[in-house]
């Protein structure tokens, strides 16, 4: 994906200390992540990307407690700067000695959430480029899965490497050995858009994955960066690419949806094109009523304001540069995933005693069916949550009622 992150890095170190929480410190010191429970694929489909190391990552159980979201994309496994066939973040640091995304995986799992991995992106070299056939390639991805116990894994499909037949055949048939070598791995595979659903490269990587014999959960476009502007743009861009889908693999028109994806990007573009809260909701209503299987944007680190706003008119990689409250993004994939977002963020201090009614502190507390919670000499009932009304949840909130009072 075509990601400004050339321009913004080096601010990684605070934001990896705040997500990297002292009970982790064990799991830091031997550069494993804390194993997880798999989500349902449904939320892997929803995980917008986030980049750990750059753009001014955000603390990423803040964004779950504020919006209810389960899962992340972290962004991107390439090959190592200078050459060769082992898997490093960014192209800088080699994943087998990893400390500091294994410490934010460790904190999203402990929260009650999961990663995917993405490897790719706009720029950078990548490991299909690399490695000399389709198992090296896939020999690499697997130090990523099993490092970090992942249960999904997107293949982001782009310039240069999809101008590369050989380098796509490597990435493809990756990609497959993968999926066999890893009974229920959630698998997508990313590429651009255009107006006629994707380009040459992206039709030609099609043409690779059935060649090969291989279907992915989603192929998922990019309508954006590509003469895009607005929901009726790239909601037609989806309707052409599931035409697409269909000539290249003989479905019909519900079995394409049933593996296509939207990848979007929040605010402003690269190429100045802008896309709101509101295109947002128009294209998730489309991939809702078509059934799509995928739902993600880039990015989780730019979904927050800019100052000014409108970022006197520039894309950044650390704010959309459209008016908006923090993470209003966020609870798109968060609908898509099948759960209703909070209307509003907790309040941080707990409520006065006295008082009938108030707004729910405790995005950590446990639910119960009768949850009661004792302060300030008064006991106070949950009247209604938000989200997840299931017993033994945590991270919900909504309205509790004094009983005392009341």
């Amino acid at each position: 994906m075509k990601r400004l992150r050339a321009l913004l890095c080096g601010a990684a170190t605070a934001a990896l200390a705040t997500a990297g929480l002292g009970a982790f410190a064990a799991q830091q010191a031997s550069g494993a992540s804390t194993g997880a429970t798999a989500l349902s694929n449904r939320w892997y489909a929803a995980a917008p990307y986030l980049m750990p190391h750059d753009n001014n990552p955000p603390d990423a159980g803040a964004i779950m407690d504020a919006t209810g979201l389960k899962a992340f994309q972290l962004a991107f496994v390439l090959a190592p700067n200078g050459g060769g066939c082992s898997p490093t973040w960014d192209g800088t640091s080699p994943v087998s000695s990893d400390t500091a995304v294994a410490s934010v995986i460790s904190a999203i799992r402990a929260k009650g959430g999961d990663v995917s991995v993405s490897i790719g992106g706009y720029g950078g070299t990548k490991l299909g480029q690399t490695c000399s056939d389709a198992a090296s390639t896939a020999a690499a991805y697997q130090q990523v899965i099993t490092k970090y116990q992942l249960k999904a894994i997107d293949f982001d499909l782009e310039e240069p490497e999809y101008e590369n037949a050989t380098a796509i055949a490597h990435e493809i048939g990756a990609a497959k050995i993968l999926q066999q070598n890893n009974p229920g791995l959630y698998v997508s595979v990313t590429t651009a858009g255009t107006a006629d659903g994707t380009g040459w490269f992206g039709k030609q990587m099609l043409n690779e994955a059935k060649s090969q014999g291989f279907t992915p959960n989603n192929f998922s476009i990019m309508p954006f960066d590509g003469g895009f502007n607005g929901s009726a743009a790239q909601t037609s861009a989806l309707t052409n690419f599931n035409s697409i889908l269909q000539s290249t693999f003989g479905w019909d028109a519900a079995t394409a949806y049933a593996h296509e994806g939207f990848s979007g990007m929040n605010g402003r573009s690269d190429t100045g094109e802008y896309f709101s809260q509101a295109d947002f909701q128009t294209v998730l209503d489309y991939a809702t009523s078509h059934h799509m299987d995928r739902f993600t944007f880039w990015s989780l680190n730019r979904d927050r304001q800019c100052t000014p706003p409108d970022n006197n008119g520039q894309t950044s990689g650390t704010c959309s540069s459209v008016a908006q409250s923090d993470w209003d993004f966020a609870k798109y994939s968060v609908k898509f995933a099948g759960v209703t977002p909070p209307t509003t963020t907790p309040p941080t201090t707990p409520p006065p005693g006295g008082s009938c009614t108030a707004a729910a502190w405790s995005s950590s507390a446990v639910y119960t069916a009768d949850n009661t919670v004792s302060y300030g000499g008064h006991t106070w009932k949950a009247k209604w949550w938000t989200q997840n009304e299931t017993p033994g949840t945590t991270g919900e909130w909504g309205v509790w009622q004094d009983l005392g009072a009341c």
